[in-house]
């Protein structure tokens, strides 16, 4: 009879949940203490408790953490915005956007209080799992796992060429070639459950990087992320090598970022040899080139301005404030006009409506912002007001947090439809990291109809994966690793037979 594994406090320090709150609560007070040096001091000290408060609503033994990071990822791209007024040395009422943008700040913080609390409200009460399914994955190989995730690899070019080929199918592939997210999540977790194999998680983030910085979006960071989501989902043991480790990936990661923020503006131009063009009109070798070049000649980066561009990027406030700007000045009722075109794009599939108008989120940015587009865009430029944004055009404040919770509560269902999957326990939270990548990687950025139409059809599609197309992966794991088994055993008894033989 399988018994239920009870995920019971211990003595041995690992990296979960707990160990994230202590960390941010002594970040809180250490942020608490410098804030009086902050321009908006209030804002700097309570919005540094919030990551403590949102992983006390959602830290239970059983909530998946990949949740965790979507959460973490909405408020530093929020909290980032006061770290700027530090820099500029203004608080962020005095900015471009005037008050509204403070008004902004407080909005999105409260809405990410709001996500944990329908995380909470839908996946507080689940079942731990079995000592099976907890530890199912510690009989499969890192060498298996790698090819999977080759595989996955594989199938992002497939389903890339796919949507060339059949542009009307462009949400179902591009949910399809997520896929390499939960790869990289069984990778990562089992290397570092077992403590061995590591040179292929190096050759999968090396991968990664490679492919990141020949594109033109620079997704070299996935895998950073999802290593680090591995590492809290298995409840990884905390060792100095291992504060060592992620403290030497951090410093690796900001120094990528900030090489891909000074180049990334000159390299689209190469790659796409217009300004005004997001194709690519090169090929791999000289885009390799061109970024080998620039690696090269490292000290010409401006690394100052590289840095600021960085975090001014990384804050995600100002848009919403305007929005907020300009819809404090509205006279007109929008009558949910955002909720409404989002869910009528979600149901009305391309390949059944082949004449929909293609999403513009930047058609939306111009009109809630009122924005000049000969000033402020490029027609070749995506730019969203967020999911937050768009709520609180068509509710207010505090209503949109009704709309916020809503949202949560789609999203966690999700996420507990697949953790109630009679599957390994890894394999079920690299599908939900699958889901997380899908729908909140760009985290506030992502639009009302984006989120909607990614969860709606992650849930289409993986349901019907988990249906039939994972037990054959698992089954294939399985006997990988039963074969490897008997080849090591019979080896063995030969060579205990030969010792025996001699005279």
């Amino acid at each position: 009879m399988t018994t239920t594994l009870a995920l019971r406090a211990e003595r041995t320090l690992r990296l979960d949940y707990g160990l994230l709150r202590r960390v941010f609560v002594g970040f809180a007070f250490v942020c608490a203490l410098i804030c009086p040096m902050s321009p908006d001091p209030v804002a700097f000290a309570l919005g540094a408790f919030v990551p403590w408060l949102i992983f006390s609503i959602i830290g239970t033994p059983t909530m998946p953490a990949p949740v965790g990071f979507f959460l973490f990822w909405q408020w530093l791209q929020t909290f980032t915005r006061v770290i700027v007024g530090q820099v500029d040395g203004e608080p962020m009422a005095r900015s471009l956007f005037g008050p509204a943008v403070e008004d902004a700040y407080w909005f999105m913080m409260a809405s990410i209080i709001v996500l944990a609390l329908a995380f909470r409200a839908v996946l507080g009460r689940t079942w731990p799992p079995t000592e099976r399914d907890w530890t199912a994955h510690l009989r499969w190989r890192p060498l298996d796992a790698f090819l999977v995730y080759l595989a996955s690899v594989g199938l992002t070019i497939v389903s890339a060429y796919s949507i060339n080929v059949v542009p009307a199918l462009y949400q179902q592939f591009d949910t399809l070639a997520k896929f390499k997210f939960a790869a990289l999540y069984l990778l990562f977790g089992l290397v570092l459950s077992l403590g061995r194999g590591y040179g292929f998680v190096l050759a999968a983030v090396g991968l990664e990087i490679a492919m990141g910085f020949t594109g033109l979006l620079g997704e070299f960071r996935g895998a950073f992320i999802v290593l680090v989501v591995a590492a809290i989902g298995i409840r990884l043991r905390m060792t100095p090598l291992l504060l060592a480790s992620g403290s030497a990936m951090l410093v690796l990661l900001l120094v990528l970022g900030l090489f891909w923020t000074a180049v990334k503006t000159d390299y689209r131009n190469f790659a796409t040899g217009s300004d005004e063009s997001q194709a690519i009109a090169v090929d791999f070798q000289d885009r390799l080139g061109f970024i080998g070049q620039r690696a090269a000649t490292v000290s010409d980066i401006d690394w100052t301005d590289a840095s600021y561009a960085l975090l001014v990027r990384l804050a995600y406030v100002d848009i919403f404030g305007s929005v907020v700007g300009v819809m404090n000045a509205r006279v007109e009722d929008t009558s949910m006009r955002q909720w409404g075109e989002a869910w009528s794009h979600v149901f009305q599939p391309r390949f059944l409506f082949p004449d929909k108008a293609i999403l513009s989120d930047t058609e939306v940015y111009l009109r809630l912002t009122r924005a000049d587009p000969t000033e402020m865009v490029r027609l070749s430029t995506s730019i969203s007001v967020g999911y937050m944004g768009e709520n609180y055009a068509d509710l207010g404040f505090p209503k949109m947090l009704l709309g916020i919770f809503a949202i949560g509560i789609m999203m966690a269902a999700v996420v507990r439809y697949f953790m109630a999957t009679a599957l390994p326990w890894l394999v079920r939270e690299a599908t939900v990291m699958a889901f997380i990548v899908t729908t909140g990687y760009n985290g506030v950025e992502v639009s009302l109809p984006k989120i909607f139409g990614a969860t709606v059809m992650f849930f289409a599609v993986y349901a019907i994966a988990v249906r039939f197309g994972y037990p054959i992966g698992l089954r294939w794991l399985d006997n990988r690793a039963n074969n490897a088994r008997q080849q090591v055993s019979n080896a063995e008894r030969a060579g205990g037979a030969s010792r025996s033989q001699r005279p």
